[in-house]
């Protein structure tokens, strides 16, 4: 089939690099603007458009496609750009734009949306992210016919996936990509033959997965040891727990539940063990095990590597005020 590809991150790459694999023609690529990023801050092309730029398919970069939005001449062009394609259908994989009504309305097949959930369960931006921070015990993908709703369209494909103990959103988002990209490619053998059946979503258990906030990142250690555990999963790679010590930043990658008990005469955040194993943290309920930190500016490393050069001790609390010195 003949396509346009709307997609920016590594999860829309890998669907791209599918579809191509899979012989499709891809005749036009639309994705978000480079953006800066690293140290240096140089702008940098999306995975999408390095996909797109090494296999010479020709790409659109609009900030906006609403012909009566902030950047119309941009929408115009791209809008140009989609009618010479002349594709039978749009494949959308983490876009990050708002499609109008003249896009759904220009394919033949229309616009297929890969969606990292098992809808309605998680709408919007971090379907991957609040699906474990809550805790559920499956994920999945679901393949869906676009409209001007956000992710409230027909329901073409759905496969589930469970959720592993030990999943962080990066391992899921591995995994979930690679689901789409192979449900994506027969969503359109199935298209080609007519043989799509497309299923309203149930209108119960509708969830909006926000975008995640970098303030999100703090841990509070009154909650529970599983809680935090799940939300240091969710948050790797981005934007990464973490907690303070004496006014330090520590990124937070994997821990471990150590213990249901709960130490009444310890405060939240309190160390209680430290080990080869880590560093055990008084929670709400519960201890949690840190596994491994990063400090500022530092690399990831093992809570034995973390603690060569980092002095803490049984009795420290995180996230406790740092003390003034004398006189201060």
């Amino acid at each position: 089939m003949r396509l346009v590809l709307a997609g920016t991150p590594e999860f829309a790459r890998v669907a791209l690099a599918q579809l191509h694999a899979a012989g499709h023609e891809i005749a036009l690529v639309l994705t978000q603007p480079d953006r800066p990023a690293g140290r240096g801050l140089k702008l940098q092309a999306s995975a999408v458009k390095q996909f797109a730029l090494a296999h010479g398919i020709p790409v659109s970069q609009p900030r906006s496609l609403r012909l009566d939005g902030k950047f119309p001449e941009e929408a115009a062009q791209a809008r140009a750009a989609i009618e010479a394609a002349q594709a039978e259908a749009m494949v959308v994989a983490a876009y990050g734009l708002i499609l109008p009504q003249w896009v759904l309305d220009s394919f033949k097949h229309g616009c297929l949306n890969i969606h990292a959930s098992l809808l309605p369960r998680w709408r919007g931006a971090a379907p991957i992210h609040r699906a474990i921070q809550a805790g559920d015990a499956e994920t999945g993908v679901t393949v869906m016919q676009m409209d001007a709703g956000l992710d409230t369209g027909d329901m073409l494909l759905v496969e589930t996936l469970p959720i592993a103990a030990d999943d962080s959103t990066a391992s899921l988002h591995d995994k979930l990509a690679d689901l789409g990209g192979r449900m994506m490619v027969d969503a359109l053998k199935q298209a080609q033959a007519g043989d799509l059946h497309p299923a309203k979503q149930p209108t119960e258990g509708v969830n909006y997965a926000h975008k995640i906030e970098k303030r999100e990142a703090t841990i509070d250690w009154s909650q529970p040891a599983p809680t935090i555990e799940r939300r240091i999963r969710a948050f790797n790679p981005f934007p990464g727990a973490s907690t303070t010590f004496k006014g330090e930043v520590i990124k937070l990658w994997c821990s471990e539940i150590d213990s249901w008990s709960r130490n009444e005469t310890k405060e939240f955040g309190a160390v209680l063990a430290i080990n080869e194993a880590g560093i055990s943290v008084q929670c709400g309920a519960g201890v949690l095990r840190l596994t491994e930190l990063q400090r500022a500016g530092g690399k990831r490393m093992s809570a034995a590597e973390f603690l060569h050069g980092f002095a803490l001790s049984v009795g420290d609390v995180l996230d406790a005020p740092p003390t003034l010195d004398a006189g201060a």
